[in-house]
Order: C-alpha cells, then sequence, then structure tokens
C-alpha cells in the first residue's frame, strides 16, 4: 500500500504530535513513515511487547485493549484517523502498555524505533507533544479508574458511550451514531461489567427512548438523557 506524499503530510499537519512542526519537518516525517494495512481484527502490537514502531491511523479503526489482574481484557480507548497509537515509541526502552487490533480494515502509517529517534533529534517538538500526549492519555486512564472505584454500573456505560460518540459519532437521522463496530460485549469491556448487566442496561434504555441498539451499532436517541444518568440525576436502573 502506498501514500502520496501530499495526502501524508496532511495528514500528519492535523495529528497532535506534529503541533508546532513546519512544513519541511512534516515533509521529513512523511519520508519517513512507511504505510501498512491491518484487515478487520488484526493485531497490530501486543501489550508487553519493546515498542519499537509509532503509527499514525490513516483511515480505519483501532482498539486498544489491556488485560487486567484478574484476567478480564478491558478496552482502554478506540484511536481513528489521524490519532496515534503507540506513542510510548518515541520514548527508549518502552514496552506497548496496550494491544492493538484492527476493528475494521484499517491503514496506518508506521516509523521504526531508529527514524522515530531521527525525527526527535531534529523536530524538538515531537518530544514536547509526546509528553503533553502521555499525561493526557495517564490523566484519562486516573478518570477511568475513579468511575470504576465510585460510579454505579449504569453511570460507567453512559460515560462510556458518552467517550465513544465523541470520538466516533456522528449526526445521523434519529441522533448520533457511534460509527464504529461496537458489540455489547465490547461496550462491557469499555465500561467495566459484565455483557448480561450491559444488555439489560441497553434494553432498558431502549425502552425509555434513550439508545437504539443493532448489531455492533448504538444510536444515542436523546444524548441529554445519558448525559443525566452518567451524571446521577436520574435514578439509575442498575446497581454496581
Amino acid at each position: 500500500m502506498r501514500l502520496l506524499a501530499d495526502e501524508t503530510t496532511k495528514l500528519l499537519r492535523g495529528c497532535e504530535l506534529f503541533d508546532g512542526v513546519d512544513e519541511a519537518g512534516l515533509a521529513e516525517a512523511a519520508r519517513l513513515g512507511a504505510a501498512r494495512s491491518a484487515a478487520r481484527h488484526a493485531t497490530l502490537f501486543r501489550e508487553g511487547e519493546p515498542a519499537d514502531t509509532f503509527m499514525v491511523v490513516v483511515s480505519g479503526r483501532v482498539k486498544l485493549t489491556q488485560v487486567g489482574a484478574d484476567g478480564q481484557e478491558v478496552i482502554v480507548r478506540y484511536v481513528g484517523p489521524g490519532e496515534m497509537c503507540a506513542v510510548v515509541a518515541v520514548f527508549p526502552d518502552a514496552a506497548y502498555p496496550a494491544t492493538a487490533t484492527a476493528v475494521e480494515a484499517t491503514r496506518v502509517l508506521a516509523w521504526p524505533r531508529s527514524e522515530v529517534e531521527r525525527l526527535l533529534r531534529r523536530q524538538p517538538a515531537v518530544a514536547l507533544n509526546a509528553l503533553r500526549i502521555l499525561s493526557a492519555r495517564t490523566r484519562e486512564l486516573q478518570e477511568r479508574v475513579r468511575e470504576l472505584a465510585t460510579e454505579k454500573v449504569a453511570q460507567r456505560i453512559a460515560r462510556a458511550l458518552i467517550r465513544l460518540a465523541r470520538q466516533a459519532g456522528r449526526r445521523v437521522e434519529g441522533g448520533v451514531l457511534i460509527d464504529l463496530p461496537l458489540s455489547r460485549e465490547d461496550l462491557a469491556k469499555v465500561a467495566g461489567t459484565t455483557l448480561f448487566t450491559v444488555s439489560r442496561t441497553l434494553s432498558a434504555w431502549e425502552a425509555d427512548g434513550i439508545v437504539s441498539t443493532g448489531r455492533e451499532r448504538v444510536l444515542i436517541r436523546r444524548p441529554h438523557g445519558l448525559v443525566e444518568i452518567a451524571e446521577d440525576l436520574a435514578a439509575g436502573r442498575n446497581e454496581r
């Protein structure tokens, strides 16, 4: 798979990691990157492996998962076009903190560790941006841990749907469609609960007209209704 130079430069221009990098720097980064493709369900890298490649998603979507101490898989976040995965590869001796799996046919632009080091030497802004991004991701994970420890399961499911709508939502007739393949099992892994609980909760919300679900599809019909549940402004239907 090949990407045109101007297509790659345009992609990097909108990428958070390359914020503040001039056109010459973007062009250099584009030259150093290699285009890759991944079929649906293909693994791009695994948790714990040496982080030897940095990637930016060109098209498609990737999910990042971790395995907890209890052996249960948790979906940490979804990564879409123009977003990064494996940002830790900009630092030496790092390991991938999660496993990356394509949730649909996906294209990425990848830089091996040696090229990442060259970019960092020539573009200090990239290193500063990486630190800022990692800090934001750390705060996000801390917030997720707080939710798991303190919130009712209905709140966690509502917050998960709100996050996914922000990341991959698009306006359609009747509401906001989460535009990625999302099964109830996936949602359970995002919210840190069971498939049974997610199914029961979504069925109740469908009856209330808050959401509509199908095979790997979630349509949010009343976003304000989800916000009320997430903020515990309405009575929850489930116990933690």
